[in-house]
């Protein structure tokens, strides 16, 4: 994963103890062409790093994060233009139909229980033919797949098997679910590139398990018109 880092003190550094550090996921925002009357959803805003250099690069005009962690979502205030801290399985969209041009889903999905619910209430709040970006961890990553040859399913306290999930995807069936929530999937691929052993082992494989090697599903889709 890339990152930008932000200059604000406290933030953007890891600290002893962190689960994970936030970081900017410039690789959505360089993805978006300069729009200053954009609107742009973040559901897990975390403290705001994305938002502030969409904002800052001209991407949008009005940035607005769904956090349910009020110590992030306090840092995020500073940053975007609107913070809502809530748990996006129980909001209520205060915003009207087709209101947003991008939706921002990093890591959250994985920690849902009925993201097909949640997928289809934000398809409402989005602009025919708006990008959508995900990402999550992928299982069908060749250390879970060892894992479970092995006899275990270990959860631990960060990645792939983070004891905070609820849900688990391969590449295959992560587009699946947006596919059938009303998203039109443009691309699916891991995020950041492959290393060199990691591209020797796909070659060897013939491509056709190169998904062995993604440790993160990321997806970038389009919104469909609802039917």
């Amino acid at each position: 994963m890339t990152s930008v880092p932000i200059n604000s003190p406290g933030l953007g550094e890891p600290q002893q103890g962190q689960k994970y550090v936030p970081c900017a996921r410039d690789q959505y925002v360089r993805r978006l062409p300069e729009n200053p009357e954009g609107r742009i959803l973040d559901i897990g805003c975390a403290n705001g790093t994305t938002g502030e250099l969409a904002l800052r690069e001209n991407r949008c005009g009005y940035y607005c994060g769904v956090e349910i962690c009020e110590k992030s979502a306090e840092a995020a205030r500073d940053r975007i233009s609107e913070v809502i801290v809530a748990d996006v399985e129980t909001l209520v969209p205060p915003w009207p139909d087709r209101f947003f041009d991008v939706l921002i889903l990093s890591e959250v999905l994985e920690h849902m229980r009925d993201l097909w619910v949640v997928l289809r209430k934000l398809h409402r709040c989005l602009k025919p033919g708006a990008w959508v970006f995900a990402s999550s961890p992928n299982v069908a990553h060749y250390s879970v797949i060892w894992m479970l040859l092995a006899g275990g399913w270990d959860l631990s306290t960060f990645e792939t098997m983070d004891e905070a999930h609820l849900r688990w995807f391969t590449p295959r069936t992560y587009r699946a679910m947006f596919e059938v929530c009303g998203y039109h999937v443009v691309d699916v691929h891991p995020t950041g590139r492959l290393g060199r052993k990691a591209k020797t082992a796909s070659l060897l494989l013939d491509r056709r398990y190169g998904h062995l090697f993604w440790r993160q599903i990321e997806l970038e889709a389009r919104c469909r018109v609802a039917r």
